[in-house]
């Protein structure tokens, strides 16, 4: 008897000890991040209930119940990024991007080709775009790569083998063809060596390259009789060159995003009187051009709450960087808060003409459960990275 009761007594101190020390990592979240992402999650939700309410005849929830699961299958993959300790991520970065090339080709193989691209896989309740979850798993893998190489990281020779290791999921994103995603693993790309100590003009010569790369893809190649990017892609670039140029045809979205954002005034006009979106006058108004429906829908006041949040999670991000318990830590977190505030910056953009039409998703709010459930993993990565700084930078008990 006294044995058992001994037994007894080991597994209560165990199930307080494995408690205490759950809620002592809970508690070392940064709860104000966590509490920007959710109204992110909430107010996209709100958002998307308003520009779709008449996209399906008789369903006006159609596309908030697919975008709420996605939510809920994104929240468990928070959970997940922020127990997993991302130790196991620096220590077999190989490995991660092993899977990053392994999604990329997955593409090739299984997707169907939807209006000329094959990007995303069927699933059923909604459709997986595994180019979004490649954008962690990519700044994993590059952080990695540089880091296990701290001691070279301004030599040449390293920068140009990170800059190759890039170039392959940068590629196969652009093949699929998803040039709008592919600028994205760009700037992450970009973001790690910055973070990671890489000197300024060294820097200024990638980006001198980068600029050199892009104006032979869009200007001399083309004159020599080579095409690079798609039709369509050439005249979204040309579209934003040239506004006025075939205003039917080729920059019509791009006319009416801005007609659209401008209808919205301060307060907007409400569901059933923004004409642009509920006439569908804007095309893609649940995707690429959400902003300017929620522009048209609820005004500067709705556009603002929206960006404010954005500029809180941005915030919050960079403080992780801070609190970061090693470099590698420090080095993930500034690559998924640039890549992040590099898809707002463009996406809001281009909808008001500021910047070239690209494909690229608004975080949070456009419809795709892909680009959601990635995002709140890029929200799990960063507590994670938290909450193992704070215990690292804790002072040890005396």
């Amino acid at each position: 008897m006294i044995q058992v009761a001994e037994r007894q007594r080991i597994r209560v101190s165990g199930r307080r000890t494995t408690y205490s020390r759950a809620l002592a990592y809970l508690g070392r979240f940064d709860w104000v991040l966590m509490a920007a992402a959710l109204a992110l999650v909430g107010y996209g939700l709100w958002v998307v209930s308003g520009i779709t309410r008449f996209d399906v005849p008789g369903e006006p929830n159609y596309h908030v119940f697919r975008q709420a699961i996605a939510a809920c299958l994104g929240l468990a993959g928070l959970v997940a990024a922020a127990v997993l300790p991302i130790e196991l991520a620096r220590r077999h970065w190989r490995v991660v991007y092993g899977a990053t090339l392994a999604l990329m080709i997955l593409v090739f193989l299984a997707a169907e080709t939807i209006r000329g691209s094959k990007r995303w896989i069927d699933l059923g309740v909604f459709q997986f775009q595994p180019s979004e979850l490649g954008k962690v798993l990519f700044v994993l893998a590059i952080a990695g790569f540089l880091v296990e190489r701290q001691g070279r990281v301004n030599r040449w020779r390293t920068i140009v083998q990170a800059i190759g290791l890039g170039a392959v999921p940068i590629l196969l994103v652009f093949l699929q063809p998803d040039l709008g995603t592919a600028l994205v693993y760009g700037a992450a790309l970009v973001a790690v060596l910055f973070f990671v100590g890489v000197r300024w003009r060294q820097l200024v010569t990638i980006l001198a390259a980068v600029a050199f790369a892009g104006l032979s893809v869009v200007w001399l190649l083309p004159s020599a009789g080579v095409e690079v990017l798609e039709p369509y892609q050439t005249d979204r670039l040309t579209g934003f060159l040239d506004p006025d140029r075939d205003p039917g045809n080729l920059t019509w979205n791009a006319n009416q995003s801005r007609t659209a954002v401008g209808a919205g005034g301060l307060t907007g006009r409400g569901v059933l009187d923004a004409s642009q979106t509920r006439l569908d006058y804007l095309p893609e108004h649940a995707t690429d051009f959400a902003f300017a429906s929620l522009a048209e829908q609820r005004g500067f006041v709705g556009s603002a709450i929206l960006l404010l949040l954005y500029l809180l999670v941005v915030w919050r991000g960079l403080r992780v960087i801070t609190v970061a318990g090693d470099l590698y830590g420090a080095v993930v977190a500034g690559g998924l808060v640039f890549a992040l505030l590099f898809q707002v910056f463009v996406n809001v953009g281009m909808t008001m003409g500021v910047a070239p039409v690209t494909g690229i998703p608004l975080p949070f709010v456009t419809v795709g459960g892909s680009s959601l459930a990635t995002n709140l993993i890029l929200i799990g990565v960063l507590q994670g990275i938290h909450a193992r700084g704070v215990a690292h930078n804790r002072p040890s008990p005396p």
